[in-house]
């Protein structure tokens, strides 16, 4: 017969209550006890009946991540390392694609909403105001998004941006794109920041775009860089750099002789292109980590220490980049 939690309560002298709080929201009992506590549910076998539990507290047990784009190589790691966490803490992970369109979030939110305990919205397309409604009414975490007062996990570039600019200037880079992906986003932090990093260098930078964060943008942006006669682009993310790196190569541009070429994300791509992406490194894992721990703690109704947790960036030098070549032929 399955042991219950009586039977635990029995064993470690406590509440059946006790025995619930100790399990399901540890922070609330102390430690003694809940050491007490554990160690009779393990000896006893004791596995705690989800779908009671869910029931009695009217949780799905699934938690809700909708991205832009399935379609670009960084997601699905995402996704995969966002779902082990979930699992490891008892949930299930139920994943939608928005399109990069805000009617489309909108429907989809509308029909997970009900299925699950919680949303992280990666790069929400949405206005403030219909992201703070909707976090007043179910737990929300943002990625790459900043709304005051909602939780988010900010992927910080300011490191790997400043490590790019500096990698770039002692190759002897003075003439640089960035090719901007931004589509309509109402988040321009990306912008704003390689902007930065590329000022503090002394580095001239040209913005083209914004564009869809799509390989066809690479693409058309790469005669672009060619006719701005610089020597160095840097892409909004590596599905943009390698349709800068196709159409560069079917223009006759070398890389990394006749133009450098830097990508955000490294992605599957960045080290099985030829030659190798140069990119802007952002752990999968770390921001999985953050973002599902920040909603289930929501979810339990914890408020979070820090609303606004920060992920890094750093630069993986590879084959796109190089010295100027002194006596550029175009």
């Amino acid at each position: 017969m399955a042991v219950t939690i009586g039977a635990v309560a029995k064993a470690a002298g406590v509440s059946v209550s006790t025995v619930s709080r100790a399990l399901n929201t540890p922070d609330l009992v102390n430690a003694t006890t809940r050491q007490r506590v554990v160690a009779a549910a393990e000896k006893l076998g004791y596995t705690p009946n989800q779908a009671a539990r869910s029931l009695r507290e009217g949780r799905t047990e699934t938690l809700g991540l909708l991205i832009p784009d399935i379609t670009n190589p960084f997601f699905p790691p995402i996704f995969k390392a966002m779902q082990e966490r979930a699992k490891r803490l008892g949930y299930t992970l139920l994943v939608a694609d928005s399109d990069e369109r805000e009617a489309d979030e909108l429907e989809t939110i509308a029909a997970v909403s009900k299925k699950v305990d919680g949303l992280v919205l990666w790069a929400s397309m949405l206005p403030e105001d219909r992201l703070a409604e909707l976090a007043e009414r179910m737990p929300v975490v943002l990625v790459n998004r900043q709304v005051p007062g909602v939780s988010e996990v900010h992927v910080s570039l300011t490191d790997g941006m400043a490590q790019a600019a500096e990698h770039l200037k002692a190759y002897g880079h003075q003439r640089c794109v960035f090719v901007d992906g931004n589509g309509n986003r109402p988040d321009q932090s990306r912008s704003k920041s390689i902007r930065a990093a590329f000022d503090a260098h002394g580095l001239s930078l040209i913005e083209i775009g914004p564009y869809e964060p799509r390989f066809e943008t690479g693409v058309h942006a790469a005669p672009l860089v060619l006719a701005h006669q610089a020597t160095a682009v840097l892409a909004h993310n590596d599905l943009v750099a390698m349709g800068v790196l196709h159409q560069l190569a079917a223009l006759g541009a070398a890389v990394p002789g006749d133009v450098s070429v830097v990508g955000i994300d490294d992605t599957l791509l960045a080290s099985v292109s030829t030659p190798s992406l140069t990119t802007i490194r952002i752990d999968p894992d770390e921001i999985a980590s953050r973002a599902v721990d920040l909603l289930i703690g929501l979810v339990h109704e914890r408020e979070p220490a820090t609303p606004v947790v920060q992920v890094g960036s750093r630069l993986i030098p590879r084959g796109t980049t190089g010295p100027v070549r002194r006596d550029p032929q175009r």
